[in-house]
């Protein structure tokens, strides 16, 4: 799985770069034969405006929200593309200047008004920005792109037009959610955020969102905490991007990167402060897993500790014999990775890069098994007796369970990451395959597949060529699990014509089915979805 390919002439580079929305749907060229089942729209969010008039945004997670469609029917396909109309971009496009406060960019205030106004204008609370560049999911008939933070934006699929922004905190104790909530078959959604707890402390709460409802009403006004669960420190909640779930139970993993809450909440009455500068490493704490039940909603008190790392996706979590078995895509260690992906590292030559990670957390794919029942089991015994696995879980003298990995890929500065199963049939269920982006130095440029039983890999790359989040499709009726095909969006910078596409691979064996190219560059997405 580890790339071969070297990037010298920084290709990469034009990824990050601002473009223009479409006025319409521009039709694609079809190389191949697309499948006649596959019909329906793949939906992508990610940074598309990375300045605005003479200033920068300066991290990866700050340029402003793009909504990518291509469009598959009757084997023809098209391509659009929209600007989500955020508080934060229009306001933005108005001032011609950044007008709020992103992950890595500070918005100051109008330069046009007096020191007078610009002195209350610090003053005057946490302006949080709505910005939805990472994720788009359904919630009842609905669909919402969304970011880390407590508002979610309302689109239109089909049109891509922005209809309504939402601010979760006017339903849920919650200050903000996960870019990547779970879905049930019935549309039931759920989700985690941190919140305030009992005495004023940090804690985490899980949270439901009813399906489609028969009166046809709003299901976010429906929504509820089911548990909360306990934070490690009681006013540093850590950074959560994802989490797991089974058939029985939620999965939080906490990791040592943690929210300062002094300096977020100081944090719009310093000058040229951000997210990224209210950031911090607990050196000590390594990191812990909590396990909560579903029905009845409750937390389970075992402590399960393991060494320090970094995680933004989970790939799957399943129970198996009284075992709950957690997939992650980890980065050792416990500086934040995030200090990486500041655009003027990512715009740098392809020595440069390559330098910096050298320098920044290392990716591996892990697996930990975590036992139910741990009452009875004695001190200093590996509590893990699945046969598959090396993983152990051993009960300490202080009552801690200390949980060691089985790696399931490592590879030097090459990283699994956006990790994709095929979700409706094995979404916490014992599985074999994840699909996921291939970083090679945090620059995307190979799809991947990993048999998580035997870690044999397959790959799918081209030269020059910057893939996004892969999206497994299931064919229709199929019963294997890798019956279907994987959708990603590729971006070839130098080509002489058609230098974006829409690529569709056989998920099994990763060959080439048919891509649809278009005359347009595509700039980097992270997230995204298949609408039917």
């Amino acid at each position: 799985m580890v790339s071969r390919i070297q990037h010298p002439a920084g290709g990469y580079m034009k990824i990050f770069e601002t473009c223009e929305e479409l006025n319409e749907p521009i039709p694609a060229i079809v190389v191949g034969v697309i499948p006649e089942w596959l019909s329906g729209g793949l939906l992508r969010l990610g940074p598309g405006l990375f300045e605005v008039g003479a200033e920068p945004f300066y991290h990866l997670f700050d340029g402003q929200a793009l909504m990518h469609k291509f469009d598959l029917k009757n084997g023809h396909v098209t391509y659009y593309r929209k600007f989500v109309k955020t508080d934060a971009y229009v306001r933005a496009m108005t001032e011609k200047r950044v007008v709020i406060t992103e992950f890595g960019t500070a918005a100051y205030p109008d330069p046009c008004k007096n020191i007078f106004s610009r002195f209350f204008t610090y003053f005057k609370g946490i302006e949080v920005t709505d910005n939805c560049l990472v994720n788009v999911y359904p919630v009842g008939e609905d669909f919402y792109a969304c970011t880390e933070t407590n508002y979610i934006t309302k689109v239109d699929p089909d049109t891509l037009e922005t209809l309504k922004k939402v601010d979760l905190c006017d339903y849920l104790s919650v200050n903000g959610v996960t870019a990547h909530p779970h879905i049930e078959s019935d549309g039931t959604v759920y989700n985690l955020g941190n919140c305030f707890g009992k005495n004023m402390s940090l804690a985490y709460n899980i949270v439901k969102i009813p399906p489609t409802q028969k009166d046809k009403s709003d299901p976010i006004a429906k929504s509820k905490v089911l548990v909360q669960l306990p934070s490690s420190e009681r006013f540093k909640p850590s950074y959560v991007h994802s989490f797991g779930m089974t058939e029985n139970y939620f999965v939080f993993v906490e990791t040592p990167i943690k929210i300062n809450l002094l300096k977020f909440l100081t944090a719009w009455s310093i000058w040229g402060t951000n997210y990224m500068d209210c950031f911090e490493s607990n050196e000590t704490m390594g990191t812990w897993f909590h396990l909560a039940m579903k029905d009845p909603a409750k937390y389970i008190e075992h402590k399960f500790r393991t060494s320090a790392f970094n995680l933004f996706h989970h790939i799957n979590s399943y129970e198996d014999d009284g075992f709950v078995v957690v997939d992650l895509c980890t980065w050792k260690g416990h500086e934040f990775v995030y200090n990486y992906l500041y655009l003027a590292n990512l715009r740098e030559n392809w020595e440069e890069v390559k330098k910096a990670a050298m320098r920044a957390p290392q990716p591996e794919v892990r697996r930990y098994v975590l036992p139910i029942d741990v009452h009875r089991e004695k001190q200093g015994k590996n509590l893990i007796s699945l046969p598959y696995t090396t993983a152990t879980a051993v009960m300490r003298s202080d009552g801690t369970i200390w949980l060691e990995p089985e790696v399931l890929f490592s590879g030097p500065r090459q990283a699994f990451e956006f990790p994709q199963i095929n979700y409706s049939k094995f979404s916490g269920k014992n599985y074999s395959y994840a699909y996921g982006l291939g970083l090679n130095h945090f620059i995307p440029d190979r799809i991947c597949k990993l048999n998580v039983k035997t870690k044999e890999t397959w790959v799918w790359q081209e030269p020059d060529s910057y893939p996004s989040e892969p999206i497994f499709v299931q064919t229709p009726d199929s019963v294997e699990e890798d019956d279907g095909v994987l959708l990603s969006i590729v971006v070839n910078p130098g080509a002489d014509q058609r230098p974006g596409y829409l690529l569709i691979l056989n998920a099994r064996d990763l060959t080439e089915i048919a891509r649809a190219e278009v005359e347009v560059i595509i700039p980097v997405t992270f997230h995204g979805m298949y609408k039917p």
